[in-house]
């Protein structure tokens, strides 16, 4: 990857809206050789994905929560028992096994307390030691673009 590729990477995760010719433009490339580019970086997978991003709360999704979870089961059947749970539960955005104290930490969204009540009486089927959860009381900063200063 040079600085052109990452030159691309960077328009296009700030406006993905941009047309071939628009990121060319900016990268002062041909369109043939950006839309060449853009396909390897698909091929490759740097590019997983394409998405529009929304307001939660535009959605009546203004609470954001995360959970954290125990479990005192570490074994393959667990946690495919836990992954088919979390398959059920389009609320969860985000699910990550952690180090530490914890064993997973998830981030969802919902519409406000008796919905995360039922997302929460949802989860716990999953046969879970504990859980705790902190909301979001303000978002002082949210990316979604990677830094590339990296490459």
């Amino acid at each position: 990857m040079d600085k052109i590729d990452k030159a691309i990477l960077d328009s296009m995760q700030h406006d993905d809206t941009l047309s071939v010719a628009q990121v060319a433009d900016k990268v002062a490339i041909s369109k043939t050789a950006c839309w060449r580019r853009i396909q390897k970086l698909v091929a490759n997978k740097v590019i997983s994905n394409r998405v529009a991003l929304l307001n939660p709360s535009a959605v009546n999704l203004p609470l954001t929560v995360f959970i954290s979870v125990r479990t005192n089961q570490h074994n393959d059947e667990w946690v495919q028992q836990f992954r088919a749970v979390l398959a059920q539960l389009p609320q969860i955005l985000e699910v990550y096994r952690m180090s530490g104290d914890l064993d997973y930490l998830l981030k969802a969204v919902v519409s406000d307390m008796p919905d995360y009540d039922l997302l929460y009486k949802q989860l716990i089927k999953a046969n879970i030691f504990d859980v705790s959860s902190s909301f979001v009381m303000e978002n002082l900063k949210y990316m979604t673009q990677l830094p590339l200063t990296k490459i």
